[in-house]
C-alpha cells in the first residue's frame, strides 16, 4: 500500500468518531414522523394535475388505507402554461409549465390549521409539430411538475412533524 493511501485511510479513521458525534439525525429517524405522515387524508382539486398530485402524495406519504386519518391535507393548484422560444412566425419551440400548489395541513379532530405553504414548481417541455406528440409532451410536463411538488410537500410535512418546519414562500407553522 502506498504511503499516501495509508495516510488518507489513517486520517479518515481518526475523523470517523467526530463525524458520528456531529448530532446529525436523519429526518425519518425522528419519532412520530412516519406514523403521522401516513395518517394524512389528501384532498386535491378536480382535473388531471390534481389527480396526479393526489396519487403522488398518497404514495410519498405512505397513506395508511383502511385506517382513520388524523390529519387532512388540503391542496389548491394554480397551473399556467407559457409559450417560450418563439420563432419569427410566433410559433413556440418549447413551453414552460408553472405550477403553484398551496397546501394546508389540518388536525381533523379540532379543524385547526397546523401548517401551510406554497410550493412553486416550473418545468419545461418541447413543442412538437405533431399534435399527438404535443399532447404527450404536455402531459409529461404535468406529471413531472406534480411529482416534484408532491416530493417538496412531503419534505415540508416531514420537517414539520420532526419539529423543524421549512420556510417556503407563503409558509406558516401553527403552534
Amino acid at each position: 500500500m502506498r504511503p499516501l493511501t495509508r495516510l488518507a485511510i489513517g486520517a479518515l479513521l481518526l475523523l470517523a468518531p467526530a463525524l458520528g458525534a456531529c448530532g446529525f439525525t436523519p429526518l425519518y429517524a425522528t419519532a412520530g414522523v412516519s406514523p403521522d405522515m401516513s395518517a394524512i387524508h389528501v384532498i386535491t382539486p378536480e382535473g388531471r394535475t390534481g389527480h396526479l398530485l393526489s396519487e403522488d402524495l398518497q404514495d410519498a406519504l405512505a397513506t395508511a388505507r383502511g385506517e382513520e386519518p388524523r390529519y387532512q391535507l388540503e391542496l389548491a393548484v394554480d397551473e399556467k402554461r407559457y409559450a417560450r422560444g418563439l420563432t419569427f412566425e410566433q410559433v413556440a419551440t418549447w413551453y414552460e409549465l408553472s405550477l403553484r400548489v398551496s397546501y394546508t395541513l389540518r388536525d381533523i379532530s379540532s379543524g385547526k390549521a397546523l401548517t401551510s405553504g406554497v410550493m412553486p414548481v416550473s418545468v419545461s417541455y418541447n413543442a412538437a409539430s405533431d399534435p399527438y406528440a404535443g399532447v404527450v409532451a404536455q402531459q409529461n410536463g404535468q406529471q413531472r411538475a406534480a411529482s416534484d411538488a408532491a416530493q417538496r410537500i412531503r419534505i415540508a410535512l416531514a420537517a414539520y412533524f420532526a419539529g423543524a418546519p421549512i420556510r417556503t414562500p407563503g409558509t406558516s407553522a401553527g403552534s
